[in-house]
């Protein structure tokens, strides 16, 4: 039974890191045509922080983008697996609360995004991360 948990986690890992990457892929035009854009994305941040003045968003953008990028990244390679999943599961909780008081609870319930900010925590939770640089490390 435990080594389908330890399969789990790491699919957990790279499902989280694949959402992560194609979300800032899209908003930076590497997707080609399924790209959203830079444009789109300052746009829907600004929708979806609508409680904010409207300075703060190009610096929410960047943070976000930034963050997402070194969330997928951690979180591919398994490095500080347990603190990445925090930080990830803050973040799209964050986002969630954001999409709740902005558009109302439909939205962060259809795309699942308290569904993946406690997939996120979850992983946190997790006493071993097998197949990761955090495994390594902790055997060399």
């Amino acid at each position: 039974m435990k080594r389908y948990q330890d399969y789990a986690i790491l699919l957990l890992r790279i499902a989280m890191a694949l959402g992560f990457l194609s979300a800032v892929l899209s908003r930076l035009g590497l997707l080609g045509r399924q790209s959203s854009g830079w444009e789109n994305f300052l746009a829907y941040t600004e929708q979806v922080n609508s409680f904010l003045p409207k300075s703060l968003i190009p610096t929410i953008a960047i943070v976000s983008t930034f963050l997402e990028s070194l969330f997928a990244v951690l979180l591919l390679i398994g490095y500080q697996t347990r603190k990445t999943a925090i930080g990830a599961s803050m973040l799209t909780f964050l986002f969630a609360l954001a999409m709740t008081y902005s558009f109302g609870i439909k939205d962060p319930l259809d795309y699942s995004v308290f569904v993946f900010s406690m997939g996120a925590f979850l992983l946190s939770t997790t006493d071993k991360y097998q197949w990761s640089l955090d495994e390594y490390l902790l055997k060399n």
